[in-house]
C-alpha cells in the first residue's frame, strides 16, 4: 500500500468523525437541558455511570472527568452489579447508562433495580428509540445515527466518539454552572505536571517575617542593610498604617548612587517607586512569571481580593523557578 493511500484511509476516519461530531452539537436542546438540571439538582445523593464494552470505557471516562469538575462521581462495572455491586446505588441517586443498542443483557438488571425505586433516577444515553434502555429511562438522550470508519462501517469510531464528547459537554456544563474554577480544579489533581501548571501564587510566596517590608521613613542606609540581610534585592516599603505604599530595589539604589553621592541619608519615601504590581494570591503562578516577563521586572507584591494596599505575601522569580513553573 503506497504511503499516500495510508493518509488519504486516516483524514477519511477524521473526516467520518468530525460529521458525526457535528450531527450531536445539532441535537443537542431540551433533553441535554433535562440531563444537566436532573444532575445539578442532585443534592443527597451520587452520580454513577455504568456501560458495557466500549461504552463502558466510555463511562469510566465520563465519571472521571465529572469527578474530577466538581460533580462527584463513579464508574459501576455493569456485570459486577448483578453480582453485589447493584447495592452501591441508593436512593436519591442518579444513574447513567450507556449504550448504543441500548439492549446489552448486562445493562438490563441495573435497568430492573432503577425502576423499582422511584426515587433513583436512569439517564438513558443510545441511539435506538425502540431499546428497552430508551423506554425505561426517566431522562433520555438519543445518539444521532452515524457512518463508523472503515470498510463494512461495523468498527465502533464515530459512534464512540460521540458519546465521549457528550460526556465532555455534560461535565463542562455542569462544572460553568456551578462556578467550578480552576483553584477548585487544582485541589482535586495535587499530583504530577497538571498540578505544577496549576500552583497559585499563594502555594510559592513568601509569607510572614520572609516579606522583605521597611518602612517608608527609614534612611537609604538602613534600607541598604535591610536589602542585605533579606536577600531577595528588593524591600516592599510600608507606611505607618501598614499599608504597602512602593518598592525599591537594589538596581534602584544603585542608580540613586550615582546621582547623589549622599544618596545614604535620603528617606526611603522620597525615592521609592509607588503603587508597586501587586497580584492576586489566587492567581496561577504561571500568569505571574508572564508579568514579570512583560515588565522586565523580578518580584511582585501579593494581595488577597481587592485590597492591593496590604500586602499578604512576596513573590520573586526564583521561587517561580524552584517550583518548576516555565
Amino acid at each position: 500500500m503506497r504511503d499516500k493511500k495510508l493518509t488519504i484511509i486516516a483524514k477519511e476516519v477524521v473526516k467520518l468523525e468530525i460529521e458525526a461530531l457535528k450531527k450531536l452539537q445539532l441535537i443537542i436542546g431540551k433533553s441535554f437541558e433535562k440531563i444537566i438540571k436532573t444532575i445539578i439538582n442532585c443534592k443527597n445523593g451520587k452520580v454513577i455511570v455504568s456501560g458495557v464494552g466500549k461504552s463502558g470505557i466510555i463511562a469510566k471516562k465520563w465519571s472521571a472527568t465529572l469527578s474530577s469538575t466538581g460533580t462527584p462521581s463513579f464508574f459501576l462495572d455493569a456485570s459486577d452489579a448483578s453480582h453485589g455491586d447493584m447495592g452501591q446505588i441508593t436512593s436519591n441517586d442518579i444513574v447513567i447508562l450507556i449504550s448504543l443498542s441500548g439492549q446489552s443483557d448486562e445493562l438490563k438488571n441495573i435497568i430492573q433495580y432503577t425502576s423499582r425505586n422511584k426515587n433513583i433516577k436512569l439517564i438513558g444515553i443510545t441511539s435506538k428509540k425502540d431499546s428497552i434502555l430508551y423506554k425505561n429511562s426517566n431522562l433520555k438522550f438519543l445518539l444521532p445515527n452515524v457512518k463508523e470508519a472503515g470498510p463494512g462501517s461495523f468498527v465502533p469510531t464515530s459512534s464512540t466518539i460521540i458519546q465521549m464528547a457528550l460526556g465532555d459537554a455534560i461535565a463542562i456544563t455542569c462544572m460553568q454552572f456551578k462556578k467550578f474554577s480552576k483553584v477548585d480544579f487544582k485541589k482535586f489533581h495535587p499530583s504530577g505536571s497538571l498540578s505544577v501548571k496549576l500552583k497559585t501564587v499563594e502555594d510559592i510566596m513568601l509569607v510572614g517575617k520572609k516579606i522583605p517590608f521597611a518602612n517608608e521613613n527609614i534612611n537609604m542606609r538602613s534600607a541598604l542593610r535591610a536589602i542585605s540581610k533579606k536577600k531577595l534585592g528588593t524591600l516592599v516599603i510600608k507606611g505607618n498604617n501598614q499599608k504597602t505604599t512602593g518598592i525599591i530595589t537594589d538596581g534602584d539604589i544603585k542608580r540613586l548612587s550615582n546621582l547623589n553621592e549622599n544618596y545614604q541619608s535620603l528617606i526611603i519615601k522620597k525615592v521609592m517607586k509607588k503603587n508597586p504590581i501587586s497580584v492576586d494570591k489566587d492567581m496561577l503562578a504561571a500568569e505571574a512569571l508572564s508579568i514579570m516577563n512583560t515588565k522586565k521586572i523580578t518580584s511582585l507584591c501579593v494581595h488577597k481580593s481587592k485590597k492591593k494596599s496590604r500586602t499578604i505575601g512576596f513573590i520573586h522569580i526564583h521561587n517561580i523557578l524552584d517550583a518548576n513553573i516555565t
